[in-house]
């Protein structure tokens, strides 16, 4: 790093991990989290500590292919590729980070995300190098349709107090959904969903009652009526956490320095 007079640099890490092992991305005082691993690198690497704000809180066994983290160091960085490569050398296995990007002062990897796009992957095949990251089922007797049809209902809506985690410090349930599909890839069935935001265990609750709907136990004005009681109670089981993976997330050019 090359010292200034300035206080501090800011930078966005784009990481992926296979959360199998962890407790989430979030420090927990009793579990092993991803956002610990990074910071315990980012303090050997640079000597002191740093503090690693995330763009949202996976949760415990779920993965991310993309993730976003800002951090402040005290200088510039001289090469950022190396940066990558050294904290990649101290990171457990699992955890990898990808890019180090720098950004302007006030950036921040969360409120600044214009969307995040979540996939859950379900699967009809036995196979053991893809197999712990799907929820395996029979696939063939889903009515995808009825699930597509169901799942495009949720673009009419903002509040989805039904298929969030009860006892949550948020604020407001509301969210602002521009995709929700289901889609084949190989042996696997896709859903993808994309929002400005998203509630602690939302996309499994979706996925859940989704899947509800695919074996005919809920119909559409059933799957309707769920949204609209805002309760939890009301909605099918969470899907397994080991099928979802945070695929992507999408910030203005703004907040990038060329």
């Amino acid at each position: 790093m090359a010292e200034t007079d300035d206080s501090r640099f800011r930078y966005f890490l784009y990481l992926s991990y296979d959360g199998t092992a962890y407790h989430g991305w979030q420090r927990q005082p009793n579990g092993i989290t991803v956002q610990e691993c990074l910071e315990n690198a980012l303090a050997l690497l640079a000597r002191r500590p740093v503090a690693a704000t995330g763009a949202g809180r996976t949760d415990t066994g779920v993965h991310a292919r993309v993730m976003t983290a800002h951090i402040d160091l005290p200088a510039l960085l001289d090469d950022p590729a190396e940066w990558t490569m050294r904290l990649n050398r101290i990171l457990p296995p699992d955890i990898a980070v990808n890019r180090i990007v720098p950004v302007a002062p006030d950036a921040h990897s969360r409120f600044d995300a214009l969307s995040r796009t979540y996939r859950y992957y379900l699967t009809d095949r036995k196979d053991p190098f893809t197999g712990r990251y799907r929820w395996a089922m029979n696939t063939a007797a889903l009515d995808v349709a009825a699930m597509n049809e169901a799942a495009a209902q949720l673009l009419q809506y903002t509040d989805f107090k039904s298929f969030s985690r009860v006892h949550t410090d948020v604020k407001t349930y509301n969210c602002r959904l521009s995709r929700a599909h289901w889609f084949d890839e190989g042996a696997d069935l896709i859903f993808e969903i994309t929002a400005d935001r998203f509630l602690r265990n939302m996309v499994r609750a979706v996925v859940g009652t989704l899947v509800e709907v695919g074996r005919g136990k809920l119909t559409l004005p059933d799957f309707r009526r769920i949204v609209e009681a805002k309760d939890r109670c009301r909605a099918g089981s969470s899907a397994p956490a080991n099928g979802l993976f945070l695929y992507d997330i999408v910030y203005p050019d703004a907040v990038f320095i060329v």
